[in-house]
């Protein structure tokens, strides 16, 4: 139990480092909402090392704590509203077998950007934002694959390692 705790500590650590140093790449886009999602990499790992109860846990207290520490309230709501619908999509697929790390983490990249347009959607109470969805839908492949393969990379390294 001690150990699940230590592992947990340490992946919620490093989740919000990532969340921080993200912060500080000088990458715009021009578009809102399209960020790398470096913390996602510790949300792709612990889906495969631990299990969707865990990664969902990790994932929701990282959006949070980075919500409080770098954001604000509507980052919040955004990150939750992506982070919550792009863990379930993962969870499925993973769950199906016939897709590769890379491809449970595009499909990710994808939905969380499709929960957020939904979230911006309904706070200003018009669909015109779904303009975005072209932009936003290349950006959640670009960013998912990037993150998949470097996933893929690490579980491979941590094949023989329990975490939880």
């Amino acid at each position: 139990m001690k150990n699940r705790a230590a592992y947990f500590g340490v992946f919620t650590a490093l989740a919000l480092i990532f969340s921080y140093v993200e912060m500080l790449i000088p990458i715009q886009f021009g578009i809102p909402g399209i960020k790398l999602g470096l913390a996602n990499l510790l949300i792709v790992i612990m889906l495969y090392k631990c299990g969707a109860k865990e990664a969902l846990l990790l994932s929701v207290v990282r959006i949070v704590l980075a919500g409080f520490i770098f954001g604000n309230m509507f980052s919040i709501i955004y990150s939750l509203a992506g982070g919550v619908l792009s863990l379930a999509v993962m969870t499925v697929l993973k769950n199906r077998g016939s897709f590769s790390v890379t491809g449970v983490s595009i499909a990710g990249g994808v939905f969380h950007n499709i929960g957020q347009l939904f979230i911006a959607m309904v706070v200003v109470e018009t669909f015109k934002v779904g303009y975005y969805l072209p932009v936003l839908l290349i950006a959640g492949v670009i960013t998912g694959a990037l993150i998949g393969l470097i996933s893929g990379e690490v579980l491979k390294r941590l094949k023989n390692m329990t975490l939880m």
